[in-house]
């Protein structure tokens, strides 16, 4: 059953299921109304505009050298963009798959969308500037292939929270070095600006991890994050210990992340 009209439950089922690109970069505010007694809602899929790409496999990272080509970066920038969508659209996913969740909670995820809404706008006029748009290149929805697995708010908050957006704060502070010694100044800066501004977001998921699993020791963490992954894929080369540590890590939590080895994926009959 779809959420009430003038919810906020219907303007994040509205985001996911958005095909265009205006309504779903730049949609409206959300209303401040909430459903009296919402029923869990798991969307399967979000709505894409037919003109944008759809693939099975991901585009390889360029490497270091390459970026000094434009198209190389508007790749990178590109792929950016839709995780920043794809984040936008999850928190929303979230907010109604988990409706017996703290309000204070689903309130934090509509905020945190509206964060991931404006660091997708961010990453669109860049993208413009490198004469290039989302319809460029093809996408590929792997966070909406993994999310959805979470039976629990807590391991949403594992997955996406202090895995993927925890990843982030590695990941933007090592490609806007690269896109820096690349020439491309204005690319470093967004990068850098949504790390920052993304830190909240990692404690914003640490906190609630913690409310709910009595503790954020690695371990737990590892835990809480649905098979097959492991943490060697939300690290990385090397992982950024300041803007971690702004967001709540311990030290030992960060040093049981980078010390860990094993493959990206774990044996599903081993958990």
């Amino acid at each position: 059953m779809e959420p009430k009209p003038g919810t906020a439950e219907r303007w994040a089922f509205d985001l996911i299921h958005a095909e265009t690109l205006q309504s779903k970069l730049s949609p409206t505010a959300p209303p401040a109304d909430w459903e009296s007694s919402p029923r869990a809602l798991r969307v399967a899929r979000p709505g894409r505009p037919p003109e944008l790409l759809l693939a099975n496999r991901s585009a390889k990272t360029p490497k270091p050298g390459a970026l000094e080509r434009t198209e190389a970066r508007a790749l990178l920038i590109h792929a950016f963009l839709h995780h920043e969508i794809q984040a936008a659209e999850l928190m929303c996913w979230a907010l109604l798959a988990f409706p017996e969740t703290p309000r204070e909670f689903r309130s934090g995820l509509l905020a945190i969308t509206q964060d991931e809404l404006r660091h997708a706008r961010l990453y669109h006029e860049h993208l413009k500037t490198l004469g290039y748009d989302l319809v460029d290149f093809p996408v590929r929805d792997w966070f909406w292939e993994r999310i959805p697995t979470c039976e629990q708010p807590e391991q949403f908050c594992a997955l996406m929270g202090i895995g993927l957006e925890g990843a982030n704060l590695d990941h933007a502070t090592n490609f806007a070095a690269r896109f820096r010694q690349a020439g491309d100044e204005a690319g470093a800066l967004v990068q850098e600006r949504i790390a920052r501004e993304e830190v909240a977001h990692v404690r914003f998921a640490l906190h609630w991890f913690e409310t709910w699993t009595h503790g954020v020791d690695f371990d737990r963490w590892v835990q809480a994050l649905p098979a097959p992954l492991t943490p060697v894929l939300f690290r990385g080369k090397p992982i950024d210990r300041n803007l971690r540590g702004a967001a709540g890590m311990t030290a030992d939590f960060m040093d049981a992340l980078a010390a860990f080895r094993a493959p990206l994926i774990r044996d599903r009959a081993a958990t």
